[in-house]
């Protein structure tokens, strides 16, 4: 039987952030039970009895922002006896104490909780629904009903945000000892909220320089305390690594069900549709984006692998492909290797410390 990773979209939101450009709602929760029917018809629809889940990932929107009576309910739609990390996204000011307990005992056996910062005022200029203290509330509540893998998740870059800043948050995270951090920079993006303030001078960004200086002190304050980097963005104590996204970075297949979901299976890639109704009137209605061949697949490996601080092992490559990564790129890797943007010994590729800095640049070597 095949090995499958799982996506499942939950576009549902108490309010959404001034930053966020994903496909969620904040005022459509007339459609949430139809919704939750039409996923589980998407995914019998998939014929779920051919394939071994091996991750679920629920993400959103705000998956802890509906009735967990609904979690609950898609969860026993799976076979969790070979699912090695059942995931959740959660986010301060939308989840109870019952909702915790109805995860745990659904299945659910790793949080991500959307923290951002730890400055109430930095919160509210991204329009967060919460307070730093009711992160850790939540968090507090996590590690008394038994949750023992928490990711947290923190943003760099933020409007007003300063080294100190960021330093202040990563510390007081570390101090609660969760299993995995993650660090992303903020992307401002057209048809945001957040685009419109800066555009009109309501907030300003940070310049490239500073936001450098905040990743790299990031990084050192953390694997100082004993995580391990181990993707561009993403930070975890030995044996913590997402699974699920581990699996995405090499290349493995996974079905997405839900509005907007992206899917990669048999090497294609295709999406379903973004608009909730259409999704429902028609969940079978996919758009394939991509037919891949040979070298398609290739030149993908090698992007989504320099994303992973130990690179490419080459003898995965070999085998994987029945051909030599070197070789096979060495016009590319050249280049590369003379900007001293990536480090190439006998078992591996990997991006420099430069080409952490440069990574947009590495990829589009293989794009």
């Amino acid at each position: 039987m095949k090995e499958l990773n799982l996506y499942i979209h939950i576009p549902f939101c108490k309010q959404k952030c001034n930053y966020c450009d994903f496909i969620s709602y904040s005022n459509k929760d007339c459609y949430i039970e139809d919704y939750i029917d039409t996923l589980i018809k998407e995914y019998r629809n998939y014929k779920a009895e051919e394939y071994i889940i091996k991750t679920i990932y629920i993400g959103g929107g705000t998956p802890s922002y509906i009735n967990s009576k609904y979690i609950v309910q898609l969860l026993k739609e799976f076979n969790l006896d070979n699912v090695e990390e059942v995931t959740i996204e959660i986010n301060p000011g939308t989840v109870t104490r019952e909702k915790l307990i109805d995860y745990k005992e659904a299945g659910i056996n790793r949080l991500s909780i959307g923290l951002q910062a730890t400055q109430d005022r930095l919160l509210k200029t991204i329009g967060r629904i919460h307070t730093f203290n009711e992160f850790i509330d939540t968090y507090n509540m996590a590690r008394e009903i038994g949750f023992k893998n928490i990711n947290v998740d923190l943003m760099l870059a933020l409007p007003g945000q300063s080294l100190q800043d960021i330093e202040e948050s990563v510390e007081k995270i570390i101090q609660l000892d969760p299993e995995h951090i993650s660090i992303y920079s903020l992307i401002l993006e057209e048809g945001t909220k957040l685009y419109d303030m800066v555009n009109n001078k309501e907030c300003t960004l940070i310049d490239d320089e500073t936001e450098r200086n905040m990743y790299w002190e990031t990084k050192r304050i953390l694997e100082k305390n004993g995580y391990i980097h181990y993707e561009i963005s993403n930070f975890a104590k030995e044996g913590y690594y997402s699974k699920h996204n581990v699996s995405c970075w090499n290349q493995e297949e996974y079905i997405g069900i839900g509005v907007a979901a992206h899917s990669y299976l048999d090497n294609r890639r295709y999406s379903n549709s973004e608009s909730i109704d259409k999704y429902i009137e028609n969940y079978n209605n996919r758009q394939v984006n991509e037919i891949q061949d040979k070298l398609s697949q290739e030149k993908e490996y090698m992007m989504l692998g320099l994303r992973k601080l130990e690179g490419i092992k080459i003898s995965e490559f070999e085998i994987k492909f029945n051909e030599n990564p070197i070789y096979l790129f060495r016009n590319e890797l050249n280049k590369l290797v003379t900007l001293e943007l990536i480090e190439i010994d006998l078992n591996n590729i990997r991006l420099t410390n430069k080409g952490l800095d440069l990574a947009n640049i590495v990829w589009q070597e293989f794009i």
